[in-house]
């Protein structure tokens, strides 16, 4: 599955235009073996390769050489011995002509043809490596050690990639709603299958399901928890019990490798209690008072902040926080409750480019801040039309975290920490949806999932 020969064309001449000089190298991805050789994970192609040459097959590299004019692939035809097991596939000449591309060569030529070039004098530009075999190759065909890989990466390469991939074509935007699509269907299975006394990995496993049904396969390993409070909690062996949230946050990324991002928290039982529905309703106010701020010109730092201060406003209200609202939050204090970033770029990848760069990619080459909460703020740059993102603010009670700040005294002005104590055993919330940044404000992509208590509950019967 491809877009148009001219979509990648035109993709390629503009990363020429925008590098100028030198040779761009592109590493595809190769099989990766579980456990031996040929027992691999699931084959995914590195997302810059994809994005330009558009070819979802193991063991490929590319160069896009500005000053000669020259675009090549190269790769290793399939032996009688690979064919056996894996079955025909088009040839590399014909890989290579679906995306406009007429050079093709055997990969031991890759290096050759390096190493002239860079006896001429030419540069040869790369991205930074994020799996161990691109560093071995960096190092085979440029020399570069794996300890420098990623500080030797092509700044102007980068940037160059992140100005293209940041803004979402048409139809690319058709792409990540199928994906946003095939993510809310695996949400609202999961609002109506769980149950007291059923595991988490019997919603993992449907939701993961839904999505390798519908064409595709999970965006990332799946969230699927009572403990809310661990963000990134991929444990799915405990026992949902009467009184327990279930915190879902998972995804679908489609046959074309684009990607949704959703999250949704709802009751075991089939009514939230009145514990749940006050932070719930909390987190609801901060994710709808984020998406009122969404429009071109506003930096997402801004929309972020605004989250924040909605959840310490609630929190103030509840009696778990205290004093003034805006200080708290200029200073951290709230991040005791909601300690991660309000969204995050989304595209090829699920955090769109994150192997290129936060900074480069969410903050535009700005500096990040480093205090906790808003040190995890992956996007904080200015919208643009064309920019497709996350909401996800939430509210987290994590005991150790608790335990720390309270024997620090830390933010005691702040803090009710005799409240706070009463709730450590709550877990955490999160609703999450997904966004296109478009002219005179932004749209919400794909089908919409449940939010409003009422309308949980309603799923939840």
């Amino acid at each position: 599955m491809m877009f148009s020969k001219e979509t990648y064309i035109n993709r390629r001449n503009k990363l020429k235009s925008d590098v100028k000089s030198g040779i761009l190298l592109f590493l595809g991805n190769d099989e990766s073996g579980m456990n031996y050789a040929d027992n691999t994970y699931h084959y995914r192609q590195d997302s810059t390769f994809l994005y330009f040459f558009g070819s979802d097959y193991a063991g490929l590299n590319a160069i896009i050489d500005i000053d000669e004019n020259r675009e090549i692939i190269f790769g290793d035809e399939l032996t009688i011995d690979d064919i056996v097991w894996m079955g025909t596939q088009p040839t590399i000449k014909e890989k290579s002509e679906a995306v406009g591309i007429k050079e093709t060569a055997p990969q031991s030529e890759l290096k050759t043809y390096l190493e002239k070039a860079l006896t001429k004098g030419q540069r040869v530009h790369h991205l930074p490596s994020y799996r161990p075999e691109h560093q071995i190759k960096l190092q085979s065909l440029l020399n570069v050690h794996p300890n420098i890989s990623v500080k030797n990466a092509s700044s102007e390469f980068i940037q160059a990639v992140v100005n293209q991939r940041n803004y979402k074509s048409a139809e690319e935007i058709i792409q990540i709603e199928e994906a946003v699509n095939i993510t809310a269907e695996m949400h609202l299975a999961a609002m109506r299958m769980a149950r007291p006394g059923m595991k988490e990995y019997e919603i993992a496993a449907k939701v993961q399901e839904i999505a390798i049904s519908m064409g595709g396969q999970p965006s990332f390993p799946t969230i699927a928890t009572i403990n809310g409070q661990t963000l990134h909690n991929h444990y799915h062996g405990n026992t949902l019990k009467s009184g327990d949230m279930v915190l879902l946050d998972c995804g679908a990324e489609n046959g074309m490798h684009y990607s949704g991002d959703m999250s949704s928290t709802f009751p075991v039982d089939k009514t939230f209690t009145t514990r749940q529905k006050e932070i719930y309703e909390i987190a609801l106010n901060a994710h709808n008072a984020a998406i009122a701020k969404l429009q071109p010109g506003t930096k997402f730092k801004d929309v972020h902040l605004t989250a924040c201060r909605t959840v310490a406003e609630g929190m103030k209200q509840m009696g778990f926080m205290k004093g003034n609202v805006e200080d708290a939050v200029q200073q951290g204090a709230h991040a005791l409750f909601f300690q991660c970033g309000t969204g995050h770029m989304m595209g090829m990848d699920v955090h769109d480019m994150e192997n290129l760069g936060e900074v480069c990619v969410g903050y535009n080459g700005e500096a990040k801040s480093t205090l906790f909460g808003l040190k995890s703020l992956r996007l904080g740059r200015e919208l643009e039309p064309g920019f497709v993102l996350t909401i996800e603010p939430g509210i987290y009670f994590i005991p150790e975290l608790i335990d720390m700040w309270k024997a620090e005294k830390r933010f005691e002005e702040f803090i009710n920490y005799n409240k706070v104590e009463q709730y450590k055993d709550f877990g955490g919330i999160r609703n999450e949806e997904d966004f296109l940044i478009t002219p005179d404000g932004a749209r919400l992509l794909g089908k919409p999932i449940p939010k409003s208590i009422a309308d949980v509950e309603r799923e939840r019967i």
